[in-house]
C-alpha cells in the first residue's frame, strides 16, 4: 500500500467513525484533528468522492524560463542571418541591437528550435532558402562555403597505396590493476593491411609513443625492407609539442617519418585505431580479465603479444583491402606494389635526368 493510498483511508476512517460515534468532536479527539480539517475532509469527499481525498502538494509548479516571444524571435533571426556565429558572439552582436539575452539563455533558445549546432543551422538555412526563395546574403554565403571546403578536405577514406605508406597511432586506456596502477597501450596499425601493434605502459607520456614505435614497429617494417614514410595521430599531448622538444615529434623527425594530426574533436578521423581497440576490448581483455589477476606488466604484456600474434597472423579480415585474408597476406601482398612503385619513381627519376 502506497502512502497516498494510506492517507486516504486513515481519512476515510475519521469520516466513518463520525457517523458511527454520530459525534463529529469525540471522532476528531480520537484521531487527533481539528474540527476543520475534519470539515475540510467531509467537504472534498462530498465533491469529489476518493479523488477529493488524495494529498495535493502545495509546492508552486515550477514555470519553463521563457523569455519574451520578440527576443526569441531576433535570436532565431541572428541564427539564421549569421549562422557562422556562436552563441557567445551572437549573444554580443544581439546587445548592440539593444536585445539584452545570456550565451546560455541563446543556446536554450537555439535548441527549441533545432539551430543548436553550426551544422544545423546550415541544414536549417538551405531548407529555409529553398522553400521561401530567399537569397543569400554574404555573411550566409561566406557560411556555405566554409562548411563546402571543411567537407572537402575531411575525406572519409584515409588515402593509403602500400604497407608503410601511412601507419595510425592512438592511446588506449586499459583499466586499473591492483599493484600496478594505470594501464594504458600505446597502439599502431598498418592503414593498408591493419597489422597491428599494442605496448602496455603505465603512463600516457611522449616517451612511451616513441618507445613503441622504437621496440615494436620500426624493426618490423625494417625486417620487411619497407619504411615508414608518414603517421597519423590524434592531438594528445603524448603525440603533439614544440617540434624541437617533444620526444615524440623528435624521434620522428630523426627517423624521417612525416607527422600528420587528425582535425580536432574528429575521432573518426582515426578510425581504424578506435576499431581495433574495440576488437582487443571485446576479444582479449575482457576475456582475459575474467580469467587471471595480473600483478605484473610484463605477464600482462606476454599474453597481449600472444594476441596480437594471433591476430596479425590467423584472423581474417573483411576489410576493403583484406577481403577474408589475415592482416599478414595482406601486408606481404602489399609488398608487390611499393616494389612496384619504388621501380615507377625510379623510372620517372631517369625520365627527368635525360
Amino acid at each position: 500500500m502506497t502512502t497516498q493510498e494510506k492517507l486516504i483511508r486513515n481519512k476515510l476512517s475519521l469520516l466513518e467513525l463520525a457517523e458511527y460515534l454520530q459525534n463529529v468532536s469525540e471522532a476528531c479527539k480520537v484521531n487527533g484533528v481539528s474540527r476543520q480539517h475534519f470539515y475540510d475532509i467531509k467537504k472534498a469527499y462530498e465533491e469529489n468522492g476518493l479523488e477529493g481525498l488524495r494529498e495535493k502538494s502545495r509546492r508552486e509548479p515550477c514555470m519553463k524560463n521563457r523569455v519574451a516571444p520578440e527576443i526569441e524571435e531576433a535570436v532565431v533571426r541572428m541564427a539564421y542571418e549569421y549562422p557562422a556565429y556562436g552563441q557567445a558572439r551572437a549573444s554580443n552582436e544581439l546587445k548592440k541591437q539593444g536585445t539584452l539575452v545570456s550565451s546560455g539563455g541563446i543556446r536554450s533558445i537555439w535548441l527549441r528550435h533545432g539551430l543548436e549546432t553550426f551544422k544545423k543551422r546550415l541544414v536549417c538555412l538551405e531548407e529555409k532558402a529553398a522553400k521561401e526563395g530567399l537569397v543569400y546574403t554574404e555573411a550566409q554565403i561566406v557560411a556555405l562555403e566554409s562548411a563546402k571546403r571543411e567537407r572537402e578536405s575531411s575525406p572519409d577514406e584515409i588515402e593509403t597505396v602500400h604497407p608503410g605508406y601511412l601507419i595510425s597511432q592512438d592511446t588506449f586506456y586499459v583499466g586499473y590493476l591492483k599493484g600496478v596502477g594505470r594501464i594504458y597501450q600505446q597502439t599502431v596499425v598498418d592503414t593498408y593491411s591493419s597489422v597491428a601493434f599494442a605496448k602496455v605502459y603505465t603512463a600516457k607520456i611522449p616517451v612511451t609513443a616513441a618507445d613503441t614505435l622504437n621496440d615494436r614497429v620500426l624493426p618490423f617494417f625494417e625486417q620487411q625492407s619497407i619504411p615508414v614514410m608518414r603517421v597519423i595521430t590524434d592531438r594528445g599531448t603524448e603525440f603533439c609539442g614544440t617540434p624541437d622538444k617533444h620526444p615524440y615529434e623528435l624521434y620522428l623527425q630523426l627517423n624521417e617519418i612525416e607527422h600528420t594530426k587528425t582535425k580536432a574533436r574528429s575521432p573518426q578521423t582515426n578510425g581504424i585505431c578506435e576499431r581495433f581497440h574495440q576488437t582487443i576490448l571485446n576479444e582479449f581483455y575482457r576475456v582475459i580479465f575474467r580469467k587471471k589477476i595480473y600483478s605484473d606488466l610484463d605477464v600482462l604484456q606476454t599474453d597481449l603479444d600472444e594476441y596480437i600474434n594471433r591476430y596479425n597472423n590467423e584472423r581474417t579480415h573483411q576489410g576493403k583491402r583484406c577481403q577474408g585474408r589475415t592482416p599478414m597476406q595482406t601486408f606481404i601482398d602489399g609488398k608487390k606494389l611499393f616494389a612496384q612503385k619504388n621501380l615507377n619513381d625510379l623510372a620517372a627519376d631517369r625520365k627527368s635526368v635525360v
